[in-house]
């Protein structure tokens, strides 16, 4: 079985910084992209930032410049160093993850449960 978990989200002021982790354990052969979106109520989910498991990056345009995808390979995990912040990102952010599992040896889209950023002054 394999889980997502995140962590670092929270309440910061217009300007501020948070960094998101988000660590996959459980029956794990191999990570492939990884990835970070996020859902406000009454809109679709939207892919914020997204990392293969060479390091290539994207971005929403929106958050080009101010936030930053990265990931430990060695971990199982992968973050995202968000700066600048603004109210118009606040939302829930879910981590994913395209996951080979052991056994069976299955190829599986997995998510994180998600965590609230609100970003107020």
């Amino acid at each position: 079985q394999v889980q997502l978990v995140e962590s670092g989200g929270g309440l910061v002021q217009p300007g501020g910084s948070l960094r998101l982790s988000c660590a996959a354990s459980g029956n794990i052969f191999s990570i492939y992209a990884m990835g970070w979106y996020r859902q406000t109520p009454g809109k679709q989910r939207e892919l914020v930032a997204a990392i293969t498991s060479g390091g290539s990056t994207n971005y929403l345009d929106s958050v080009k410049g101010r936030f930053t995808i990265s990931r430990d390979n060695a971990k199982n995990t992968v973050y995202l160093q968000m700066n600048s912040l603004k109210p118009e990102d606040t939302a829930v952010y879910y981590c994913n993850a395209d996951i080979l599992a052991i056994a069976p040896p299955q190829l599986g889209d997995y998510w994180g449960q998600g965590t609230q950023v609100t970003v107020s002054s």
